[in-house]
């Protein structure tokens, strides 16, 4: 393919995109397909002599689109949104066109530097402390990690190598191995699965603080378990505070949590994945409360502020504690300016060494749509939630298992969870509209995530029909 061919399919492939996009709401949100659907649709081996973009793209209609299930889709509500906008796929192909793999600022200098002045926007756009911004002469700062978990798992270890170097400067005697055998971190019985994850790659104990009435870490339990521990002669040294928990969007609370680890020289990583975009807005900030306190914060753009996937934006006061713990200099990797104190070498910041140029969407989408335009996006996704909730209300078959703050709805209808299981059965096989379930407590509970960009009032109340004749179904099944 040449430059000529490429303009033309280029084309062709944005009109695909858009008609796609366009026209999402008319293909089912969920595939009717089996596991192994695929593989008898396709050769065995890769052809031998070229195929057409032509054929290319009616096998992506043909094979690809009946077995994916349509995130964009206004009646996906599963999950949390993933972001998805026009500015952002723009930037996208300019990424791949550029092509550069940033792993240093010598690999492509503006790779680096943008990455630094977007993650200072968002920064500003969520008012964080100056500490956690890079300016120019700030010993903090931003970096994209590829995911939560990611960003969760690269704190968690610059807080084992911080607290393991602290130690055996004390008692030199002291070996890794025996510091590394004590060493515990905490988080709330409802963080993210990503959270025990990281305790099993980092080889360290997780223990899970129980919650509160409302789902989230309080001071006391939390404290407790650190006495407990330190009885035992074990060594706190990382906590993990949730903003925006997964399966109710829980607030652990910050500002009791924060000052103990303070107290504690404990590392608090803040993991606000889901509902730290909407922080963006004045009235939702002070969710954040407490971040002073905090050695580390991330959440992912690429789920609610509309900077595609993947875009996890994760910020430390003292980028000295990742590079630390990260830093190696292979000759080849070396350039003139490492040591100037001017630019940061982002491969020291995270666990691979290749990086795309991904604050190219970040500028693009806060330039496109403006500080006002985000705000205006996510106070549509509440508005919209707080709408199903009031709807939910008016039907005394059901109940509201958690508060509503953001775009996330727990409900479920009165009764066993066996009958919960088959409202949800029904749900997701009729295929209308997509959802899945969490557990509280002892609850079996159905999640309604606002997820596409382009849903709408009529999307959710449609939605919720559905949701009320399939609940009737099952209550007459039950009766019978």
């Amino acid at each position: 393919m040449n430059s000529s061919e490429f303009r033309r399919r280029g084309k062709e492939m944005v009109d695909f995109v858009a008609d796609y996009l366009e026209g999402i709401e008319g293909r089912q949100v969920y595939p009717d397909v089996e596991p192994g659907y695929l593989r008898p649709l396709i050769p065995t081996t890769a052809p031998e002599e070229p195929d057409t973009f032509e054929d290319i793209l009616n096998d992506v209609e043909k094979i690809i689109m009946p077995g994916v299930t349509h995130w964009h889709n206004p009646y996906f509500f599963a999950y949390f949104p993933t972001a998805n906008s026009y500015p952002a796929l723009l930037a996208d192909i300019l990424c791949g066109a550029i092509g550069c793999i940033g792993f240093s600022w010598a690999a492509s200098p503006a790779c680096t530097e943008l990455e630094t002045v977007m993650m200072d926007w968002l920064g500003k756009m969520l008012k964080l402390p100056e500490a956690f911004l890079a300016g120019q002469v700030g010993e903090g700062g931003g970096v994209i990690q590829g995911s939560a978990s990611e960003a969760t798992l690269v704190a968690l270890l610059a807080a084992r190598t911080k607290v393991v170097r602290r130690l055996q400067a004390a008692s030199p005697g002291l070996t890794q191995g025996a510091i590394m055998e004590k060493l515990v971190a905490y988080s709330s019985d409802q963080a993210h699965s990503s959270v025990e994850r990281a305790g099993l790659i980092g080889g360290v104990k997780i223990k899970a603080i129980p919650s509160d009435g409302k789902f989230a870490m309080r001071a006391s339990a939390l404290q407790e378990a650190l006495e407990r521990d330190k009885a035992e002669g074990l060594i706190p040294f990382f906590v993990v505070a949730t903003l925006g928990t997964t399966s109710c969007c829980s607030f652990d609370n910050l500002l009791e949590v924060g000052p103990i680890c303070t107290k504690e020289d404990v590392w608090l990583h803040i993991d606000a994945a889901y509902a730290g975009s909407s922080f963006i807005c004045p009235e939702f900030r002070h969710l954040l409360n407490g971040v002073e306190f905090a050695d580390s914060f991330n959440f992912n753009p690429h789920k609610w502020l509309l900077v595609n996937f993947d875009c996890s934006a994760m910020w430390v006061k003292k980028r000295t504690d990742l590079i630390g713990a990260f830093k190696l200099d292979p000759l080849y990797l070396k350039h003139g300016h490492q040591d100037s104190g001017l630019i940061t070498d982002y491969r020291h910041w995270q666990l691979p060494l290749g990086r795309r140029f991904r604050s190219l969407k970040m500028w693009f989408v806060f330039r496109m749509y403006g500080v006002k335009g985000l705000q205006a996006y996510i106070r549509k996704h509440v508005r919209l939630a707080h709408e199903f909730e009031h709807l939910v209300h008016q039907d005394p078959r059901f109940e509201i298992c958690a508060e509503v703050t953001l775009g996330l709805v727990c409900f479920r209808l009165k009764g066993s969870n066996k009958l919960n299981e088959d409202l949800l059965e029904r749900i997701n096989s009729a295929k209308k509209i997509h959802l899945v379930p969490c557990h509280l407590r002892d609850k079996f509970v159905l999640r309604l995530a606002i997820c596409a960009r382009t849903v709408e009032s009529a999307h959710v109340r449609q939605a919720w029909e559905h949701i009320q004749q399939l609940a009737t179904d099952v209550l007459r099944a039950e009766k019978d």
